[in-house]
């Protein structure tokens, strides 16, 4: 599969701008969006792969972005949402150079996850549960880099959607920088790869078409709006617009969870 896009000179190199093809290339892509935006002096920063199959990778995952931190030896900190997820990486990769725990509870607050020689964080997975305890971290932390992998932050059903839920997304929600977004549709992907702007991509046979570019990322109707003004041309009737979760990753490589689970 190709990816048809505008010729720019200013543009990010192809390998980073184009639609990945495998987890592995996602990762490759994120590693090095992610590299930049801490480069650039982002210091809380989230990696979105907005799939539904995603978290039960998600341990995978934080090994393979502990490498981002490499220069750091013991002063990376990497935190799970529980003691149980925390317990079972431990298990799983032995001694490490760098340390791993959880985001506290109620009786064990996170404060006490954090200490002076802490030089960087990666939270893994957390979901509305734990956001709390994240925006504590993110406030700690100062300076620091805290990086999100595959955050869950707005579930509206454990956040809520009155003045307190409201607050808490102005506060800190909105302000998560995504230095990595990938979203499959059922016929189209949301693509965001930092220092760039947030793209919709079409799918148009066995190729993607970019058909959107903005400073924002394209949500709710206002994607909608994007994804019929792309295809009204084949088809008119707005109830056949993509905006459907797709249940796989990529359109074309759908079985590679179940090979990267084998």
């Amino acid at each position: 599969m190709t990816n048809n896009q505008p010729s720019n000179p200013n543009s990010q190199p192809q390998t980073l701008n184009t639609i990945p093809q495998s987890l592995e290339e996602a990762i490759a892509q994120a590693k090095e969006a992610t590299k930049r935006a801490l480069e650039s002096g982002l210091t809380i920063i989230q990696i979105e792969l907005v799939i539904p199959e995603i978290a039960l990778q998600a341990q995978y995952l934080a090994k393979e972005f502990t490498s981002l931190f490499a220069d750091y030896d013991s002063g990376l900190k990497v935190l799970f949402p529980d003691t149980g997820a925390a317990a079972l990486a431990k298990r799983d990769w032995g001694e490490t150079p760098f340390t791993v725990t959880d985001l506290g509870s109620s009786r064990t607050g996170i404060e006490t996850r954090v200490n002076d020689a802490d030089q960087a964080f990666l939270v893994i997975s957390p979901s509305a549960v734990e956001v709390s305890q994240v925006e504590k971290l993110c406030n700690i932390a100062g300076d620091r880099p805290v990086v999100l992998i595959i955050p869950q932050l707005e579930d509206i059903s454990i956040v809520g959607i009155g003045y307190a839920a409201r607050q808490l997304r102005e506060r800190f929600i909105s302000k998560l920088q995504s230095s990595y977004y990938f979203r499959p549709l059922e016929k189209a992907v949301v693509f965001r790869v930092f220092p760039g702007l947030w793209q919709v991509w079409l799918e148009k046979d066995d190729d993607y078409e970019l058909v959107a570019e903005q400073a924002t990322k394209p949500l709710g109707e206002a994607l909608e709006r994007i994804l019929i003004k792309a295809t009204i041309g084949d088809n008119e009737d707005a109830e056949s617009s993509p905006v459907k979760q797709k249940s796989g990753l990529f359109s074309s490589v759908k079985n590679f969870l179940k090979a990267l689970s084998q």
